[in-house]
C-alpha cells in the first residue's frame, strides 16, 4: 500500500496544540513538524514540535516525542533546551523555548571556522551538558552542529529523540551518518564514549569547517561508514591547532572507545586552554 502523504502546514493562526496559535511554520523532518507559536498562558514565542499528520499512527514516534519531552522538562541545566510543556491531546506535542542566535551549523557555513579559543570555549558547554545529561543515565548519541544553538557565544543542546540509556543494544546506524561513532555504525552496546566521539566531530567540524570522513550522501549500506575501517585524519593535517587542542580532538576520534577521553578529562583540558576570566564552567567533577 502506498505511504500516505503528510498534509499540507498550518497556517498562521491556526491551533496547533491546546492554547498555542501558529506564527509560523518553523521546518519538517522526517517524522515532525516545527512550529514558531505564541503561547497565550505564557505571552510569549515558543517552538511547538509535533507529529507529522502521516506518521500520527506510529506509535514508536509518539512515545519518543513523548518521551524526549518529559526529560527536557524534567531537566534544568544551562546548556540544554528547556521544555514548558508536553501533552498528548489531541495529539501528542511538545513544547519548547524559543533561542535566539544560529545553530553552530548555520555559524560554521557562514564563518567556515571557529577561533581556536572559541572552539575550546564551544567543547566545553557541550562537555557540560554531556556530563549533566550522562549523571541522569542518558546517551545523546546525536550531536552535531545543527543539533546546538549558539547565541552570545552561550551553546545549548538540543534534542534528544535518540537518547537511550547507556549500555543498551542500538540498531546498526543509529544516528546521524556522518557524526556515529564507530559502535553506533556497527550497531551494539552503547557507552559515554559515543558521546565523546560526538564532541570530537562537532569540535572537528567546528575548527576545520569540514567532517573527518566526508560528507557522502546516505546511499548504498556497504560503504556507508568509513570510520569502521580508516581512523579519521588527524585535525592538523587541515588547521593549526594549539598542540592540546588538537590533540584532544584527535583523541575524542579514537576507533576504540576505552582509549577515548572521559568528559571531565576532556573538559579539564578544553578549561586549560583558556584565559583566566574566559572559562565557561568549572570542570566537571571526576567520575
Amino acid at each position: 500500500m502506498a505511504a500516505r502523504a503528510p498534509q499540507p502546514t498550518l497556517a498562521a493562526g491556526a491551533a496547533v496544540a491546546p492554547r498555542y496559535e501558529v506564527l509560523a511554520h518553523l521546518g519538517r523532518t522526517g517524522w515532525l513538524d516545527l512550529y514558531d507559536a505564541w503561547s497565550e498562558e505564557r505571552e510569549c514565542r515558543c517552538v511547538v514540535k509535533v507529529l507529522r499528520s502521516d506518521r500520527r499512527n506510529e506509535s514508536r514516534l509518539r512515545d519518543r516525542l513523548l518521551r524526549e519531552g518529559r526529560w527536557l522538562q524534567g531537566f534544568t541545566h544551562p546548556h540544554l533546551v528547556r521544555a514548558y510543556e508536553t501533552g498528548e491531546t489531541p495529539e501528542p506535542f511538545v513544547v519548547l523555548e524559543t533561542l535566539t542566535g544560529e545553530t553552530l551549523a548555520h555559524l560554521i557555513w557562514r564563518r567556515r571556522r571557529l577561533a581556536a579559543n572559541d572552539v575550546a570555549f564551544l567543547g566545553l558547554h557541550i562537555c557540560s551538558a554531556m556530563h549533566y545529561l550522562h549523571g541522569r543515565g542518558l546517551l545523546h548519541l546525536d550531536l552535531k552542529p545543527s543539533n546546538i544553538a549558539i547565541d552570545c557565544r552561550h551553546a545549548k543542546v538540543l534534542d534528544l529523540s535518540l537518547a537511550r540509556a547507556p549500555g543498551q543494544a542500538a540498531r546498526p546506524g543509529t544516528g546521524t551518518r556522518g557524526y556515529l561513532a564507530p559502535e553506533q555504525a556497527r550497531g551494539g552496546t552503547l557507552t559515554a564514549a559515543a558521546d565523546v566521539w560526538g564532541i570530537g566531530v562537532t569540535l572537528y567540524e567546528a575548527a576545520t569547517g569540514d567532517l573527518p570522513f566526508g560528507r557522502a550522501e546516505n546511499g548504498a549500506d556497504d560503504d556507508r561508514y568509513p570510520q569502521l575501517g580508516t581512523r579519521a585524519p588527524s585535525v592538523r593535517a587541515l588547521r593549526r591547532l594549539p598542540r592540546d587542542l588538537a590533540e584532544a580532538i584527535d583523541g575524542c576520534l579514537d576507533p576504540a572507545p576505552a582509549a577515548r577521553p572521559t568528559v571531565p578529562e576532556l573538559a579539564a583540558v578544553l578549561d586549560g586552554l583558556l584565559p583566566q576570566g574566559r572559562r565557561a564552567v568549572a570542570p566537571p567533577p571526576a567520575e
